[in-house]
């Protein structure tokens, strides 16, 4: 294990930065706090005595540099990551450390892809965008339902939530997406991504034990289309979210999430149920849990702490599922995710 280095966490103070921050010091990483907003970072530290603490904002490259310095590797936290990865992933290959984020925008992801992975690759960097609950683990469990097979027709990632409490960055985020598709929808069809206006169809799609059939919106897109068919050769790639959460997230009156146990977490359940298609053959994973932010933290430290330690299949930019070995990594998230293959 990699525990005793250091770890910077850009947007530290965030929702989901914050579980990061506590997580990488359960794991014995030594955290260091960044963002650009230093009233918050001190709030922070306040909490974890002797936290370090270093404000850096995206739009001055000294300041992120300072951030860096001297540390292992970076995980950011802070959307909107349209806004953020670029100068990040720019301040990590000047220091020659590994960057890991949690964005669930599917163009800052694609981006990361397009613009960074030639540099990266050069330099032997690696850089593993989306490295969270929408995006990350999805990815992983399609890699190991995949198993050995070369490619599939379709892939279909459903999202089994008990309901959704979208925190201000994912508020952010989804505002800064809307806008730059124009107000139109994405899917992943025929190998790429496709804009469309059509109505979000209304299905029903029957998930293991204990949701059993729920309603579910089709084709609610998600940043799977991205780091999957990144490295798996399915040319159909689908996510689904209960009707519940979908309308939770969309609602400008839904709460934030509250806490309901010491570490943070909010009673939200979730149960993944991915199915990859080949012919007539069909190969399923599904993963249960509880709060989609916090268990983004195990996800995200867990990649750290392989990528640390040389358990890694590739340099470059490369999604959960093409840089880890997926049935490993999803047995090291035992504590946090209960995950099942089925043939």
């Amino acid at each position: 294990m990699a525990t005793g280095q250091t770890v910077t966490v850009y947007g530290a103070y965030g929702h989901t930065g914050r579980f990061v921050v506590a997580h990488l010091k359960e794991r014995g990483f030594v955290p260091v706090a960044a963002g650009r907003d230093a009233a918050r970072l001190k709030a922070l530290a306040d909490e974890h005595p002797g936290l370090d603490v270093r404000p850096a904002s995206v739009d001055d490259p000294v300041s992120l540099d300072r951030a860096m310095d001297g540390v292992a590797a970076v995980v950011n936290c802070a959307g909107p990551f349209a806004t953020t990865a670029a100068p990040v992933i720019e301040a990590a290959l000047r220091a020659g450390i590994p960057y890991v984020d949690v964005a669930a925008e599917i163009e800052a992801n694609a981006d990361t892809f397009t613009h960074f992975a030639d540099r990266a690759h050069g330099t032997g960097t690696v850089i593993v965008p989306a490295m969270a609950f929408y995006g990350g683990l999805g990815d992983l469990l399609a890699t190991a339902a995949m198993g050995d097979w070369t490619e599939a027709d379709e892939a279909h990632i459903a999202y089994g939530l008990n309901s959704w409490e979208p925190t201000e960055g994912t508020r952010a985020a989804g505002k800064v997406s809307a806008e730059r598709r124009g107000g139109r929808r994405v899917r992943f069809t025929k190998g790429q991504l496709a804009y469309h206006d059509d109505e979000l169809p209304t299905l029903q799609w029957s998930f293991p034990h204990p949701l059993g059939p729920r309603a579910v919106i089709g084709e609610f897109t998600m940043a799977d289309v991205v780091t999957v068919p990144s490295h798996l050769s399915i040319p159909e790639v689908r996510t689904y979210m209960t009707t519940e959460a979908a309308g939770g997230v969309v609602s400008p009156d839904t709460p934030t999430p509250t806490a309901v146990d010491e570490h943070g977490r909010s009673a939200q359940t979730f149960l993944v149920e991915v199915v990859v298609r080949s012919g007539d053959t069909e190969r399923r994973a599904v993963a249960r849990g509880q709060d989609i932010y916090a268990v983004t933290a195990p996800l995200a430290v867990e990649a750290v702490d392989r990528i640390l330690t040389g358990r890694t299949r590739t340099v470059g930019v490369a999604s959960a599922g093409e840089i880890f070995d997926a049935p490993d990594f999803l047995d090291a998230l035992s504590p946090h995710v209960t995950v099942e293959l089925r043939a």
